[in-house]
């Protein structure tokens, strides 16, 4: 069987036995066909997924290991990695998203081995990432991918985790890679919805990926993913996850031109993974919470039909009468 043909076989498949096997099945059988047709899926399988009555706990974080120490253990990674371990320790169904920049300066394998692997490779097993512009600094980002394997996909896939579709996305593509993107997240959405009309129960939706479209940080506003936002808007998501700028930042509902939106989604920004802070320039509007005086994750619990944030500090803050850590709630559209 062709390459083109086999992937599309297996989307397919892995569309169906997603909905009608259990997790371990599902994975099992995915890697099977990857290993055998030589081709990634763009739907991958989370392990331990949850009934919609209960409630899947996520740890989000991007731009992590700062790889300028020879000992991991000084280093904020470190820092970050204690509360995401002390986290999936409580509870074992809980996982973890990744926003980019996983090592700095490079991306290299051995960032990744040394630097990366003894911090937040701890719980690879539990994490679903995506590619930040620093693993492009390797050529296609060859590291990165060898060392996630089959769940960073082609560098984009989709999963579900208790009541929500969940999507991972890659900000570093253009061109026919990028549309290519596009088509496949627009005919995901489709499915998506065709699926949830028949069930009766709309699934929450969340995405993530690592250039924010809106940003008050030192990077700022990057607008490579405006038409993806604009198509997961257009599906009713709730929620898009993204790094790049060194520091935590919540905005209000808005759409893809930065309207304010009640139906638009929820973007936070959190590049306070580990590897340095860095300032906020002028807010944007609909900025509603800003910290770059600490390192930590996000957290959010994901519960049918709503959700809940708390940012969990991994570090003191660095400058004095900070504001407490953000929190708070919402509900899917």
């Amino acid at each position: 069987m062709r390459c083109a043909a086999c992937c599309a076989l297996l989307n397919r498949t892995a569309r169906i036995v997603r909905r009608r096997r259990p997790a371990a099945a599902q994975g099992a059988a995915l890697l099977l066909a990857c290993a055998l047709g030589g081709c990634a899926a763009d739907t991958v399988s989370a392990t331990g997924i949850q009934t919609e009555s209960e409630v899947q706990t996520v740890y989000a974080v991007g731009d992590i290991a700062r790889c300028t120490h020879p000992d991991p253990r000084w280093s904020g990674a470190f820092d970050t990695a204690a509360v995401v371990t002390a986290g999936l320790a409580a509870d074992p169904n809980a996982v973890v998203l990744t926003l980019g920049d996983h090592t700095y300066p490079h991306g290299t394998a051995a960032e990744f081995a040394n630097c990366y692997g003894p911090t937040w490779g701890r719980f690879k097993e539990r994490t679903w990432p995506a590619p930040g512009n620093h693993e492009y600094h390797m050529q296609g980002a060859a590291p990165y991918f060898a060392y996630f394997g089959a769940r960073a996909g082609r560098g984009y896939y989709s999963l579900r985790l208790g009541s929500w579709r969940i999507y991972s996305l890659d900000s570093n593509l253009a061109g026919a890679a990028q549309a290519r993107q596009l088509a496949w997240l627009k005919v995901e959405l489709a499915q998506d919805k065709a699926s949830a009309a028949g069930a009766g129960t709309p699934p929450c939706t969340l995405a993530f990926w690592h250039h924010p479209l809106y940003s008050s940080g030192g990077h700022g506003s990057v607008a490579t993913m405006r038409a993806a936002w604009a198509l997961l808007q257009g599906a009713g998501a709730e929620l898009v996850l993204s790094g790049h700028d060194h520091d935590y930042e919540r905005f209000a509902p808005q759409d893809a031109e930065g309207r304010l939106d009640p139906r638009g989604l929820r973007q936070f920004v959190v590049g306070t993974g580990g590897a340095y802070p860095t300032p906020f320039l002028m807010p944007l509007a609909h900025s509603e919470t800003r910290d770059a005086s600490r390192n930590g994750v996000l957290r959010l619990r994901l519960h049918a039909g709503r959700y809940d944030w708390e940012f969990l500090e991994a570090t003191p803050p660095q400058l004095p009468n900070a504001s407490p850590p953000d929190h708070g709630s919402g509900v899917c559209h």
